[in-house]
């Protein structure tokens, strides 16, 4: 029986190609879109994260300081929720790397000493958010010279407009890719209730004929589900595929490009499950479509006889 249906299905698609290829070309650019929005948003929450806790906060420490004042301040620190990789660099540390960055021009590495680099706290805070008022609390020790902050984005005054900045722009990709995919997805059920519609009205003397010999519901409809199955299924294999092989060519350069900064995967697999996960969740929304634009078109045909 289900070979019967899906032969049917697949006479209706071979009988009106031009329709069929119009279905198919809208679910594919809909998937297509969908598909990069989805890297988009995943990409633009790795970067907000990467810049909320990636930034230094470094106290500078007196010359007075004594180890166990040091060993004091730094297990508050590592104690505070808010504080992560709380790490202590002493001058010698200090002064080799002063060294490092200054490898090109060893000269000016001979005419310092130890003595001149203080000795510094380094950590970074688990939220951006919180750097302003760690970086406060920080000034208040008694044992704390002064404090630097290595964001790129700004420095210490400008911490708050960081994050808004960066949240912001987050925030409107996600919206607008809501957006954008509710349009693309009610354009598609539109396309296939307006084709649906078509096939079941040229098929009317058929559905009548199949009435009167005792054919149920489900075996008129089956063929008309199953056409609206096959152009979302297609729609979503050819979108992905396309949206994937683009993701897979354009990784490296982007992961080369950003660095440190972990926009996509660089281990082939991670990116797969990524692709993946999108993958079932548009095969779910292919079937509510599918579902949908069938079930209203049938009742609005019902409802015009």
């Amino acid at each position: 029986m289900k070979n019967i249906h899906l032969t049917t299905a697949l006479g209706y698609i071979r009988r009106s190609p031009f329709q069929a290829l119009a279905a198919t070309i809208v679910l594919t650019l809909t998937f297509f879109v969908l598909t990069n929005l989805s890297i988009l948003i995943y990409s633009s929450g790795k970067i907000l994260k990467y810049f909320e806790t990636r930034p230094q906060v470094i106290a500078f420490l007196k010359d007075e300081a004594q180890p166990e004042a040091i060993s004091a301040l730094q297990n508050k620190l590592t104690a505070d929720t808010r504080i992560k990789e709380v790490h202590y660099v002493s001058k010698e540390e200090a002064l080799n790397i002063y060294k490092a960055a200054t490898s090109d021009n060893p000269l000016l590495s001979e005419l310092v000493s130890p003595t001149i680099f203080p000795a510094s706290l380094e950590f970074s805070v688990s939220n951006l958010s919180y750097a302003q008022e760690v970086i406060n609390e920080v000034k208040k020790e008694g044992i704390v010279d002064q404090v630097g902050f290595t964001a790129s984005l700004g420095g210490e005054k400008t911490l708050s407009d960081v994050v808004g900045r960066l949240k912001v722009i987050s925030n409107y990709l996600k919206i607008g890719g809501i957006v954008s995919s509710v349009i693309l997805i009610s354009t598609s059920l539109l396309v296939l209730l307006v084709i649906i519609s078509m096939r079941i009205t040229t098929r009317r003397g058929e559905v009548e004929i199949l009435d009167l010999i005792g054919a149920t519901p489900g075996f008129i409809q089956s063929p008309i589900l199953i056409e609206a199955f096959i152009y979302s299924l297609f729609g979503v294999l050819v979108g992905w595929f396309f949206a994937f092989i683009f993701w897979l060519y354009a990784t490296p350069g982007l992961v080369s490009y950003f660095g440190e900064i972990p926009v996509l995967p660089k281990k082939t697999l991670d990116l797969l499950g990524i692709f993946g996960l999108i993958f079932v969740s548009e095969l779910l929304v292919g079937i509510l479509l599918s579902l949908a634009g069938s079930f209203l078109a049938i009742s609005r045909v019902r409802k015009n006889k």
